[in-house]
């Protein structure tokens, strides 16, 4: 497997250039990078920025081991608003676009919500027809992954939506496509499973995983610490992994980043991934 960081995990505001150099520093094999609204990796982002990204990963002989985005919290795939779904295809589209280009196999997708507790004000859908909607935009944009080459990645996230691991084993066989998948996120379960059960009950269909630990006794966000500091039994979890042969992508996802020495946080978790991954210095 190889081991990856996500560029949420560096402190806001650093340069995708910076970033990547610390990544390398900190051993890393790969970096995940983000699709935003605007910025140096925005929407409006042209071949010739994509390219300038491309080069920085290559100079630095690392990967680009995925592309995600926070876009889909505030556009999303099964909203009431039929503009909004729209927009939160169109971000997808995009998304397959640029990770294309970038030589990405699968990209983080959310399809959409029923209800997010950590962010005031957004709306509840319906869970049955969320689920619709859901199928539906899946649905169409796995004609373009497949053109693009790309999976699509199902990433299990606090969305109130697709709780357990047969219904999103479920809700990826409808689509029938080896371009959806699921982006397996270890520490996203722990407050209400067992990441190794996923794991084995998602088995192939698992394009990507994220790295992070959880501390049921904390509770929300603030469960969320350091790899090997919470209740994820990281040994069952590559007991799974292997099992089902997975051997892709693991990429911590570390957030937020520390306060003060921010950048110790990457090395720290740098060395983490190697005692989880049995690698030795």
């Amino acid at each position: 497997m190889k081991k990856g960081i996500n560029i949420w995990s560096f402190k806001e505001g650093t340069a995708i250039k910076e970033c990547i150099q610390i990544a390398k520093q900190a051993g890393f094999d790969g970096i995940e990078l983000s699709l935003n609204e605007e910025g140096e990796l925005g929407l409006g982002a042209s071949d010739k920025d994509i390219l300038k990204i491309k080069s920085y990963v290559e100079e630095a002989e690392l990967e680009v081991a995925g592309l995600a985005t926070g876009l889909y919290w505030a556009n999303s795939m099964t909203s009431n608003d039929e503009i909004n779904r729209n927009r939160a295809i169109d971000i997808c589209k995009k998304q397959l676009e640029i990770a294309s280009a970038f030589g990405v196999d699968a990209i983080l997708v959310i399809p959409g919500t029923v209800g997010v507790d950590f962010i005031p004000g957004v709306e509840v859908v319906d869970y049955d027809r969320a689920y619709d909607r859901a199928m539906e935009a899946i649905g169409k944009l796995t004609p373009y992954a497949a053109s693009a080459g790309v999976s699509i990645a199902i990433e299990n996230v606090w969305n109130k939506f697709l709780l357990s691991p047969l219904e999103l084993r479920t809700f990826i066989d409808v689509h029938n496509s080896k371009f959806v998948g699921s982006y397996f996120d270890v520490g996203n379960v722990v407050y209400s499973g067992y990441p190794e059960q996923w794991i084995r009950i998602l088995g192939h269909r698992i394009k990507k995983v994220h790295f992070k630990d959880y501390r049921r006794e904390a509770g929300g966000l603030h469960g969320f610490v350091d790899l090997l500091a919470g209740d994820v039994n990281y040994p069952a979890v590559m007991e799974a992994l292997r099992e089902i042969g997975y051997s892709n992508y693991v990429t911590a996802e570390m957030i937020p980043s520390y306060v003060h020495h921010s950048e110790q946080i990457i090395f720290n978790t740098s060395n983490a991934m190697d005692a989880i991954l049995g690698r030795t210095h």
